[in-house]
């Protein structure tokens, strides 16, 4: 038995820390003792049942978790590895981080940085692996510090706190955008240059607007990504990554066909593992620790129901860690 955020929905949902059976190793898995998960936006839809996440019933909730391997029917893992997992289904179709074990496909895990503890692994997560996706593709598409300003939307949350941070320290000028008022000394502290309401670019807007972006993250969709479009300058690149405002685009190919703007979507979930090491190798390099934890709320398993709630409330900055063991 293992103590799991165990998720289920036979006579109507019920979210509960409970003790849940083991299960065999199977081909290819690897068995990890979860030192660290973390609460990303996807596992507050599943564990306060706002969105269709879960598809498979009971469930573990916890797309991602940080530990050491207990046991492995994988080539690529031994007993005592340092591994840190993101997405590929897990708190979705096949149980989750958010317990003190799982059982995960080896060919999804990565080698944890030395750089980080199990601890930054999960304070950086999946918002912070995607935010370093999204920097890589501004960077792939040849976006350059000192090429002007660079939209952040959703500055507050994780993916956001991190794109700052990120971008910050590679030299690009950040434009912050967020509803929270009270946080523009810790965007700032983060390296934002300066920080917008995120009402300027939540409402619906001219298809075609005055340039300013040379590039955008965008965790929004809707008309916050519509707007973000239109206000790219020529050449310019967005990565959007995110549907914290709506899963629509209400826009038209005129910043495509009259700007050559570039949307570059970007998955986390289903990238592969080259593109994986990557994002967490340059991480190790370029986020800096000091920033990180300035981004970080930790809690225990018990708390983790509770957070989930305030996390699709809104009222959670930065990154929740949860400690497990």
């Amino acid at each position: 038995m293992f103590k799991a955020l165990l998720l289920e929905n036979a006579t109507g949902f019920t979210a509960r820390v409970a003790q849940v059976d083991e299960a065999p190793l199977q081909a290819g898995e690897v068995q990890v003792g979860i030192a660290y998960s973390c609460l990303n936006y996807k596992d507050g839809l599943a564990i306060t049942n706002k969105g269709p996440v879960v598809r498979t019933w009971p469930m573990v909730a916890g797309i991602d978790g940080a530990g050491t391997v207990l046991e492995s029917d994988h080539p690529l893992w031994k007993v005592g590895d340092r591994v840190v997992h993101n997405g590929w289904g897990v708190g979705e179709t096949r149980w989750g981080c958010l317990a003190e074990k799982a059982w995960l496909k080896g060919d999804g895990l990565v080698k944890l940085p030395t750089a980080f503890t199990l601890r930054q692994a999960m304070a950086i997560g999946t918002a912070g692996y995607t935010a370093m996706l999204c920097v890589l593709a501004l960077e792939d598409h040849g976006v350059k510090p000192g090429a002007g300003e660079v939209l952040v939307t959703g500055a507050a949350g994780g993916v956001g706190s991190v794109a700052i941070a990120l971008l910050g320290k590679l030299g690009y000028t950040v434009v912050a955008a967020t509803g929270k008022a009270g946080e523009e000394v810790y965007l700032k502290s983060l390296g934002a240059s300066s920080v917008i309401d995120r009402a300027l670019l939540s409402v619906p807007g001219k298809p075609f607007q005055k340039e300013r972006w040379a590039a955008a993250v965008d965790v929004a969709g809707s008309h916050t990504l519509a707007n973000a479009l239109a206000q790219t300058r020529y050449g310019g690149v967005v990565a959007a990554c995110g549907l914290a405002q709506g899963m629509d685009l209400p826009t038209t190919v005129m910043p495509f066909i009259l700007r050559g703007v570039t949307l570059a979507g970007v998955d986390s979930v289903m990238a592969p593992s080259p593109k994986r090491q990557r994002a967490w190798d340059r991480l190790a390099r370029d986020l800096n620790p000091a920033l990180l934890e300035t981004m970080i709320e930790e809690i225990p398993l018990d708390a983790a129901i509770d957070k989930a709630h305030e996390l699709m409330a809104g009222k959670v900055r930065g990154r929740v860690v949860v400690k497990i063991a």
